[in-house]
């Protein structure tokens, strides 16, 4: 069974604006950046944005660390299947599990609230739902970190 993962996000701009933030390269590596990724490496082709990025370990619960190792790889792909839906994957190489759903943009009175709508699955016998919650954690709290670079973002000349 999966864990449903659901955040929601409010910008001060119109949409168009939001989705080119979201599309750009620049902007994706910056979030790599304050994120604290290691290493990371950023592609944007057309309506597809590629995020990969290496993160430390550090924190993550024994019975995880185990699993994941020192270091955890992350591919973060969204495909815009229009100007205000994309599909999310996230992707955690030779580990298994699988993370997919939407994300979607509402323009409302000139500001836009990103939906992200997702499903996390760890099929590990045993601690599957503890990974899941785990993983919802660590989604939560990279898409605040999104967030709070995305205003900064729109905030600029």
């Amino acid at each position: 069974m999966a864990t449903r993962f659901t955040v929601e996000v409010r910008y001060d701009a119109p949409t168009a604006r939001v989705r080119e933030m979201l599309t750009t390269a620049a902007f994706r590596a910056e979030v790599c950046d304050r994120q604290h990724a290691l290493r990371h490496d950023v592609a944007v082709d057309g309506d597809r944005v590629r995020v990969e990025q290496v993160q430390a370990a550090d924190g993550v619960p024994s019975f995880a660390k185990k699993l994941v190792g020192s270091e955890i790889t992350i591919i973060h792909t969204e495909t815009w299947v229009s100007a205000t839906e994309a599909e999310v994957r996230v992707e955690i190489p030779d580990k298994p599990g699988n993370i997919s759903g939407r994300l979607s943009l509402l323009e409302s009175a000139g500001a836009t609230t990103q939906s992200v709508h997702l499903d996390i699955s760890a099929r590990i016998p045993l601690v599957g739902s503890k990974i899941e919650g785990l993983i919802a954690k660590l989604l939560e709290k990279a898409y605040a970190r999104e967030h709070e670079v995305g205003q900064e973002w729109l905030a600029r000349p």
